[in-house]
This record gives C-alpha cells, sequence and structure tokens, in this order.
C-alpha cells in the first residue's frame, strides 16, 4: 500500500478529467459486465511511466472527438481486490501496470500493455489510444 500522499494526485490526475474509480470488486463487476457499448479501464500505478506516460496520454486522447462510452479506472497496488477483478476481465494478457483496456460490448478489443508505453511519449501513447478509439468506439 501506497502512502495517500502519493496516490491521491495520481488519482486525482484521471478523476479530474472524468474518469470514474472502480474501488471494488462489485464495481468493476456492474460496468465490465455490461454487455453494450465500450469501456475504457485504465490501470493507474505510481510508476514513473504511468505518471511520465500513460495518465498524460489518457488526458490527450479523451480530447479526440470518438472516445469510449465509459471511462474507469482502478489502481494497482492500492485497490488491489478492484484491480485484480479488472485484471480477470482482461483474458489473455499478463498483469501489467500501468495499461489501458478496450472492452466493447462486454469483450476486450485492444489492451495497450507496460511496454507500450514504458519510453514513449504521451503524445505517441495518445495516437495508439485515439486509433483504438476510431475502430472500436461510435463517432459522438
Amino acid at each position: 500500500m501506497y502512502p495517500e500522499e502519493i496516490v491521491k494526485p495520481c488519482r486525482e490526475e484521471l478523476t479530474s478529467i472524468g474518469v470514474s474509480e472502480l474501488l471494488t470488486e462489485s464495481d468493476v463487476d456492474k460496468v465490465l459486465g455490461e454487455k453494450t457499448g465500450t469501456t475504457l479501464v485504465v490501470v493507474n500505478s505510481v510508476c514513473g511511466c504511468a505518471a511520465g506516460g500513460a495518465r498524460p496520454a489518457v488526458r490527450l486522447a479523451l480530447q479526440n472527438p470518438t472516445v469510449p462510452d465509459r471511462l474507469t479506472t482502478v489502481f494497482a497496488g492500492v485497490d488491489s481486490e478492484a484491480t485484480d477483478k479488472a485484471r480477470s476481465y482482461m483474458v489473455g494478457y499478463p498483469p501489467s501496470s500501468p495499461c489501458v483496456a478496450l472492452f466493447k460490448d462486454g469483450q476486450i478489443v485492444y489492451m495497450m500493455e507496460r511496454h507500450m508505453i514504458e519510453g514513449y511519449t504521451p503524445e505517441q501513447i495518445a495516437e495508439n489510444l485515439k486509433t483504438a478509439f476510431e475502430e472500436h468506439c461510435e463517432k459522438n
């Protein structure tokens, strides 16, 4: 468990742009059990590639005209049960944090694992996310 003074700004970087936290297994099941529409799940972390890449990239990608219907996050190393439950829906992918998953009609259709974040700029990461949004999400 990380100290709240470290975790709070990491959480707020996403919640301040409309990303909802999934704090319990029940929260995860309620959202990822939804069989219609699209859901983004950001597995947040206190690591440097979350701070320098993933969270800023999500912020940039969500400025795209086409975005997922639901925007959610779990926090690895903090909300362990919710994170483990979210990962159980990410079938075929090993645990990774940070990572970003996109679900459509209850199925995972895109996964950005840590190795696709680490060493890339937020702009490069955001472009990959926008491409996934354009491919899998309804135009608003």
